[in-house]
Order: C-alpha cells, then structure tokens, then sequence
C-alpha cells in the first residue's frame, strides 16, 4: 500500500486562492507542470511562476462567462487515466494527452452565498460543475492521482514533494475528504434548491455529520460512542476550561440543562439529572438563581449537571463549589470564578456564547427517522395574554409570574410532568411517571411544607380531577395547564369548588423523550 508516484504535472483550479502562490512556488522548484484556468492562472502569472492556461492546451477558449472551461476530454482524460493501464496510457499517448499527477481544486462558496444574499440568479452561478466533476474524477482514480480540495491540505503536498510524492494510503485518504467534500456541496444545493415553504418539513432532507472527538463510552460502559457535529449552534464545540473529558451522559444532560436555563430571560439556572431537571430557578442574580435552584432538591442536585444562561460570579463559584458537580455550563466566568470551581479536579467547566437552538429535531426510529419541529415556549404562541381563566378569582400580579415561570419550565421536565414554584423557582417537581396522578403525588412530596401558596404548571392537561384534587390538598392556589380534556368541566368543577386559579394555555408541552 506504499505505492509512491511521483508529481510530475498539476492541475490547480481554486476559487481560495489563499496559500496560491505558496503552492505554485513549491510545485515549480519541485519541476512540475502546472496547468490551470482564469483567475487562478493569472495570479500564478502575475507573480512571475510559469503556468499554462487550460484553453491553451485544449484549444477550446472559456465560454459563457466560465461556465464551460475545464469541461473537455484533454481535461478529463488526463484525470481519469489509470496509468497503471497500459491500454489507457495508450490512448491518451496516440491523442497527446498527458495524465496529471496532482489536482488542486476548491470549489465556489455556495453555503457562504446562499447565508449572504437572497439573490437567486447570484446562488445559481455559484453551483460549481467542472470543480466537483474533476474532483470527484481524480478521487475515483486515485491509484494514479492525489487529490487536494482544501487550502488547509496544502502542507500535505510540500511533505509529499520533499518525499518524492505520495504515497497510495495518502492518495486514498484525501479522495475520502473529496467525496465527503462533494456530497456535503451538493446535499446543501439540493435542499436549497428544493426551497422548502416556511412552516413546512422537508420531504427529502439530510445532514453532515463531523466528528468532533471519541467519548470513552456510551450511557454504558459496554457501548462505543463518540460526538459528531453539523456545524450547526448547540454545546457541541463549547470550550472546555477544566475537567475531565466530557462523557456521552454528560453531553446529554448538559444539553437538557443549557435548553432549560435558556427558556427564561431573566437569570436563570438549571440543574439537570439523568436528562430531567431537579431544579429550575430565575432570580435578579445568577447566584440567587443558583441557590433557589439547588433548594429545589438538594439530595437530586449532587452529581448533577448545573447550566447558567448569565456569567458565573464568584458568589455562585463559592456555592457550587461545595456541592459534588459533574458539569457546568455557562457563556462566561468572572475572574477568579474558574480557578474557584477548579479546586474540585473533577468538575467539567464548559464554556459556550452560542445560545441559539436548532429548530429542527431528528430523532432515529428503527428504519428511518422522526423529524419535528423543536418544542420552543417562545414559539409556542402561548403567552400568558392567550391565556384563558377558567376557574378561581383573579390573581396578583406576583402569582402570575409565577405561573409563567412555571409553565416555561416545565418544558424542560419529561411527562407526565407537574411543577410546583414558588417566588420564581421550582419547589416540587414530579417527572416521568406513566400516569399524572403519580406525578402530582410526586412533586407535592419533594416540594413537602413548600407545596404551601404554590402554583403548579402541568405540561399536558389533567384527564380526571384525581391529579388536580392531589395539589389542591397539598396547598397549591393556581395552575396552570394546557386544557383539552374531554373531562375538562369536571377538572373546572374541582377547581371552582377549592377557589383556585386555573389557566388554560391551550399549548402542549409533552416531553416524551
């Protein structure tokens, strides 16, 4: 597999030309041919390196603003001969043709055009066809041909000059990066040009997936993992500052974690545990947030996985230094608050300003896939002023901001969901249960004597009283909750008959998995 052949001839056409004339400086003091086209050709030139242009030897000129350049048999003859075939060395020999060793290529920036301008006609003419299709033809017949597709390879071709070129193992990893090079070019072609109308999913879509380090396993030891990105915003590529590496369950309830805290506006923290939060605060400071948060279930909270949509102060460093966490997350760290946390050698400091999440979620099925569009309370339409009162006497200002705090976090909580606040941060918190009844059983138990003037949010509504009549008792005085039910008058009736507050929001937030 070490197969080396020698670069005798190149073909160099690059839309970057960053790094040009660095590479065409080494291939003529290492005595190779180059040919290349248009504006790349003239810069080779214009520097004083000799270059041939490719109408030149094929004695077909660019035509139609250069659409048709690099699109002739002379061109892809010299690719695509196997030079380890006499018959194709023979054909090309009999027509002088003369086969390349090197093609350089990087295509014309549609993803870039495509984010910058909503032009149609600009975005067509930046849909690359002789680049991909020469690309594509030197990575198919890489047993003769090495193949860069990226400025960043650049080195890799000064090693492979020095060595006396490259080698078969080499030739065949960089015809791997051209053909996911192309398939990523053409997938973000085909579903632009596809133009899927607002509000609607795809009927074809796909994605790219990178990997961006190997985790020591999966949720269990006896399963591989690694993380992949998409290029997309998400905690993926947030800076490690301190800590062991992150694990597969760490980067899934860190995901969980940074979703809850972001819900809110206000400072807010959450701390999440295996995938469901055990703590939901806001406050007007990120270490109040942080203490009302973990005052929601402090026995939960050790070994849990702490997000902060605000900076970490000191003050919450101190505190959150003397709990046993696995991770935290957050956009920023006063000074002195990473060095703080890091007296724990364990901890996993994350670090990430991307708050934006993805509007789409893929979840795998056997056999295909699940796409939906993500659950955000901001979209959702369900604003406390589409609220309707269904029950109770009006309620003060105070209480109703606890309602809307509550109901934006319980997004958070898997269903059957119930949560119980108080002064703006989770009291109770009832999650997962097969029915609602244990649910409300649930979190009115962890909330214990703070059940008291609370106000409760289930994500889905009540199908009997049952689940209702077991806040009511406990002391909770509003909630709030989709509505829906066929039993609704009943669920109302229950209500009215213990004076409370009902809102219904006429918006689901079931979080089934």
């Amino acid at each position: 597999m070490s197969q080396i052949r020698k670069i005798r001839r190149a073909l160099v056409s690059v839309y970057d030309k960053n790094g040009l004339l660095e590479l065409a400086t080494a291939l003529t003091e290492a005595n190779v041919e180059i040919l290349s086209t248009g504006s790349t050709a003239k810069t080779i030139r214009d520097a004083g390196l000799p270059v041939t242009d490719v109408s030149t030897y094929t004695g077909f000129p660019e035509i139609m603003g250069g659409r048709v350049k690099t699109l002739h048999p002379r061109i892809h003859s010299g690719i695509l001969a196997d030079q380890n075939n006499p018959e194709h060395l023979a054909a090309i020999a009999e027509l002088d043709i003369a086969p390349f060793d090197l093609v350089v290529i990087n295509l014309y920036p549609f993803a870039q055009t495509i984010a910058a301008t909503s032009d149609f006609a600009e975005c067509i003419e930046q849909i690359d066809i002789g680049g991909p299709s020469m690309l594509r033809g030197a990575a198919k017949n890489h047993g003769s041909v090495a193949v860069v597709s990226n400025p960043a390879q650049y080195p890799a071709i000064y090693k492979a000059l020095a060595a006396g070129g490259f080698t078969l193992e080499e030739r065949l990893k960089l015809a791997v990066d051209v053909f996911r090079t192309t398939a990523e070019y053409d997938l973000t072609i085909a579903q632009w040009l596809a133009q899927t109308p607002a509000g609607e999913l795809p009927d074809w879509f796909g994605k790219i997936w990178s990997k961006e380090a190997s985790l020591r396993y999966g949720e269990n030891p006896h399963q591989r993992a690694n993380i992949y990105s998409d290029g997309g915003a998400g905690i993926v590529r947030a800076k490690q500052l301190h800590g062991k590496e992150m694990s597969f369950n760490n980067y899934t309830d860190a995901d969980a974690a940074w979703r809850a805290a972001h819900d809110h506006s206000q400072p807010c923290v959450a701390i999440i545990k295996h995938a469901n939060p055990c703590g939901i605060a806001i406050a007007s400071t990120i270490e109040a947030a942080y203490s009302a948060a973990h005052e929601c279930d402090s026995v939960s909270a050790f070994g849990g996985v702490v997000a902060a949509n605000r900076p970490v102060t000191l003050a919450m460093a101190t505190a959150l230094s003397e709990i046993f966490t696995e991770v935290v997350i957050a956009p920023g760290y006063e000074a002195g608050a990473v060095e703080i946390l890091a007296k724990k050698p364990s901890i996993r400091i994350l670090q990430s300003s991307d708050t934006a999440i993805n509007r789409s979620e893929l979840r795998p099925v056997s056999g295909g896939a699940l796409l939906q569009d993500t659950d955000l309370v901001a979209a959702a339409g369900d604003s406390p002023s589409n609220w309707v009162q269904v029950s109770g006497d009006a309620v003060s200002s105070k209480v109703k901001a606890d309602l809307e705090f509550a109901w934006r976090a319980v997004r958070a909580v898997k269903s059957n969901a119930i949560l119980l606040a108080k002064d703006g941060a989770s009291v109770g918190i009832g999650m997962g249960q097969v029915n609602r009844v244990d649910s409300a059983r649930l979190a009115v138990d962890r909330a214990g004597d703070r059940t008291k003037a609370s106000v409760a949010a289930s994500d889905a509504f009540f199908p009997f009283p049952d689940g209702l009549e077991i806040l009511i008792a406990a002391g909770v005085t509003a909630v709030v909750q989709p509505g829906g039910s066929v039993r609704d008058e009943a669920v109302i009736a229950a209500a009215n008959a213990a004076n409370i507050a009902m809102f219904f929001t006429n918006t689901r937030h079931f979080a089934h998995a």
